[in-house]
């Protein structure tokens, strides 16, 4: 096996693990703390569940942002950002730029105060909301991951 053999094995994982997670939040967690009896309780009830996913979240988002760049770099695949056939290419960076700073900068600095505060105020507003978003991000994760499938076998849209 290659680096580059080992690098896409590793890039796959790290996508498996990432939206895997965050399908799992999207479509089982959020609905299932939705439903709680005890509005006052979903805030927490969620923390404490996501906040055992975002450490392995950080891992696996750290671990595919390094493996991709690291692809790019070793194919000399940069000049794919210059067409328009590759914009999985692009996507995928987005995707990656977006949970790198929801995970690393966003959360850590004021995403969760605001999180408990909007909660506190209107709990079912606030978890619509925090579900939403995670659907938007997730279609879009999933968008990226099936053109980057179809792009990397040959299959161009544009």
């Amino acid at each position: 096996m290659d680096d580059l053999t080992l690098a896409r094995a590793l890039h796959v994982l790290a996508l498996v693990h990432w939206i895997g997670g965050v399908f799992f939040v999207t479509a089982v967690v959020l609905p299932a703390v939705r439903r709680l009896a005890q509005a006052e309780k979903r805030a927490a009830t969620f923390e404490e569940i996501e906040g055992r996913f975002a450490p392995q979240a950080k891992l696996s988002v750290t671990l595919a942002g390094l493996t991709g760049f690291y692809m790019t770099w070793k194919l000399d695949a940069w000049v794919r950002f210059a067409e328009a056939s590759y914009w999985w290419m692009h996507a995928m960076v987005a995707i990656w730029a977006i949970f790198t700073v929801v995970l690393f900068v966003a959360e850590p600095l004021f995403l969760h105060d605001w999180f408990r505060a909007r909660a506190a105020r209107d709990p079912d507003g606030t978890f619509r909301f925090v579900q939403r978003a995670h659907a938007v991000l997730l279609t879009a994760s999933l968008i990226t991951i099936a053109g980057a499938l179809a792009g990397a076998h040959g299959w161009y849209l544009l």
